[in-house]
């Protein structure tokens, strides 16, 4: 746990939230500020800032209980689809570093976009950046 972060004093129980689920590894709330109604983090309890902090092994049962809870958020709310949502460092719109995901329901007309500007790459940047990332995969 570190002391300044908002997540990890809500596993704590210092801080309350609107809870779903709970069990040794991970919680789910509803999200304070929501984007739409059932907007929902799931949080590890573990301290990990971002994606590429947080064990394999860790990860994989993590997502194991985003889908189970998605799925719940998704029959319960009658959403027609969901986003799910992980950013990384501040850059990347993460407010709280510790990793989370976001499960936000959909419905018609719930006045979100999450739609973005579209690059274009430059002749062989595409090729360049493959290799680059084939060489450290």
């Amino acid at each position: 746990m570190t002391e300044d972060c908002i997540f990890c004093k809500i596993v704590e129980g210092k801080i309350p939230s609107a809870k779903l689920y709970e069990d040794g590894d991970c919680i789910a709330f509803l999200d304070i500020s929501p984007a739409v109604k059932g907007h929902t983090l799931v949080v590890p309890k573990k301290h990990h800032e971002t994606l590429l902090d947080i064990t394999e092994e860790g990860l994989k049962a993590l997502m194991i209980k985003v889908r189970s809870i998605a799925k719940s958020i998704v029959d319960a709310t009658s959403a027609e689809g969901f986003n799910l949502l992980q950013n990384n460092k501040k850059i990347a719109g993460q407010m709280i570093p510790h990793i989370h995901f976001h499960i936000i329901p959909r419905y018609p007309g719930d006045g979100q976009d999450f739609s973005w500007k579209h690059v274009k790459y430059g002749e062989g940047e595409m090729e360049e950046y493959k290799n680059s990332i084939k060489k450290r995969l």
